[in-house]
């Protein structure tokens, strides 16, 4: 058998070569005498005489041979390839500026009050080190010009304020992610690609206090006793870190930067996230308070459409927000975030995101929002939804419409919670409306490629219909990803809710 599935020797005629499946076995008869004499055949032989389609054929597999051999060229380079970059040190004048920076800062140090400079804002504690600067830099008789000076003072103020190399990233607004795996290794994500980073750390030291500055923050620690964290960055850009002996290669941090700008539905279509009638599905769905569940895999944009739908959500609706780290950012104006609390020092006082839905219930909502489901707060958002608060959403990690269903059913069946299968499966037929797949592709776009209604239950199986998916069609020379939005032309089972709210009409437009 050769790599691709074909066996060698089949059209060679040895004696060894067995017939594929279905091909047809000589009849078993007497033999008929041909006019040659010949008693070995059945039939007279045929002269081989060249068909037209030879010439296609040939074609044909010349074409799969080439791309096969395409294939394995791009195996062998992205093998040889997987050693290279595996430093981001930084070099020219960056890494000059970051030399100078090292004989300065404790200079600057000594002549510094810590507790006086933590008061002042950035630019004046530009304008006060301006002078400090000049007197060091003339001890150590280091000639600068002023492009160099005001780098310096940036990478200075950076070092004691900011968070140190990481605010060259947060300040880049390509960057959509930073991952440091340790001092000497910093990647980012530029459109869906991953790269080198060309800043650096000057030990484990410097990279465990900007991580504990980070955590710090939002009253959060992390240790030796705790060497995990979740926070969150002044923007909501969302933060993890991790720390040595649990991270071999040193303290890892994980940044997962969040756009200043608003974004909406519209925007989402614009880029081609989605086909104009799936915004608009979107749009009704989300004014017309369905339950909505976001599924996707990690980094696949949930959290992002999750804010654009919230712009739907009438202003006059109080909603609340769950989450680990509150990275949310609604756009509507009767809008309260809770936040999760971790345990303290003796392992007590730790408040779950299942703890704030049990009390969110008491608080008045119109609806609530969670950012992440992982465990038997499933239940409650169910029990949630089938209280009177319709309109309830919340993000999930799956990779299907039908593989997010049954998560939220092993969730449940997870806690302690000892209710039948059966009936967990009819909770969520009853509570969820609609489940919306979106997904990262490995050209680094982020398409929304299901939208799916859960119609209800069929024995103990959950009932689905899918509105929309996204098909795969073809491929750029550069990589690109090229595909449709297909409308499956059924009509909603959602309808009803949608004529509550006036909306039935451009919703089955819509969709049919």
């Amino acid at each position: 058998m050769s790599a691709f599935g074909r066996r060698n020797g089949m059209n060679g005629g040895g004696t060894s070569a067995r017939p594929s499946f279905g091909s047809a076995k000589p009849m078993k008869g007497p033999a008929i005498a041909p006019p040659g004499g010949d008693t070995g055949s059945q039939f007279p032989p045929i002269d081989s005489v060249p068909l037209p389609m030879d010439d296609v054929g040939v074609g044909l597999e010349g074409g799969l041979a080439a791309e096969r051999n395409d294939a394995m060229a791009r195996l062998a380079d992205r093998q040889a390839q997987s050693g290279d970059q595996s430093s981001s040190r930084s070099e020219g004048f960056e890494a000059s500026i970051h030399r100078i920076k090292e004989q300065v800062l404790p200079r600057l140090l000594e002549r510094v009050d810590p507790e006086a400079a933590a008061t002042l804002s950035k630019d004046e504690l530009a304008e006060e080190f301006r002078p400090i600067i000049g007197e060091v830099l003339a001890e150590l008789k280091i000639n600068l010009n002023r492009r160099e000076q005001f780098a310096l003072e940036k990478v200075l103020v950076d070092e004691l304020l900011g968070l140190g190399p990481l605010e060259e990233l947060l300040n880049d607004p390509e960057v959509s992610d930073i991952m440091v795996n340790g001092p000497s290794q910093t990647y980012v994500e530029r459109k869906g690609k991953l790269e080198v980073a060309q800043i650096q750390f000057r030990d484990e030291e410097h990279l465990l206090q900007i991580a504990q500055r980070i955590v710090n923050k939002v009253g959060r620690r992390v240790d030796q006793t705790t060497p995990l964290a979740d926070a969150r960055l002044q923007d909501g850009s969302r933060v993890n870190v991790i720390i040595p002996p649990l991270s071999l290669r040193g303290t890892a941090i994980s940044i997962r930067k969040f756009s200043e700008k608003p974004i909406t539905v519209d925007m989402m279509k614009t880029w081609g996230s989605l086909s104009d009638k799936m915004a608009t599905v979107l749009k009704i769905a989300g004014a017309s308070r369905m339950n909505i569940v976001i599924s996707g895999g990690t980094g696949s944009g949930k959290t992002t459409m999750l804010n654009a739908m919230s712009k739907l959500i009438d202003p006059g609706e109080r909603v609340i927000t769950i989450e680990d780290a509150a990275e949310l950012r609604l756009q509507q104006p009767h809008w309260l975030p809770l936040e999760t609390r971790p345990p303290n020092l003796e392992g007590q006082g730790a408040i779950s995101i299942g703890d704030l839905v049990i009390n969110a219930l008491r608080m008045r909502p119109d609806r609530i929002i969670l950012g992440e489901i992982r465990g038997r707060e499933c239940f409650d958002l169910l029990a949630a939804m089938n209280t009177g608060h319709d309109g309830s959403m919340a993000t999930l990690h799956s990779n299907s419409p039908r593989e997010c269903l049954a998560r939220m059913e092993n969730m449940v069946m997870m806690s302690d919670i000892k209710v039948p299968k059966e009936a967990i499966s009819r909770q969520i037929a009853d509570s969820v409306d609609l489940i919306v797949q979106v997904k990262r592709l490995r050209d680094g776009s982020r398409r929304c490629t299901n939208i799916t209604e859960v119609i209800g239950m069929e024995g103990d199986v959950i009932v689905t219909q899918e509105l929309f998916k996204f098909e795969y069609l073809d491929e750029t020379p550069d990589g690109k990803i090229i595909g449709e939005y297909r409308c499956m032309g059924l009509r909603p089972y959602t309808l009803e809710k949608a004529k509550m709210f006036g909306f039935d009409q451009p919703y089955l437009e819509a969709c049919l």
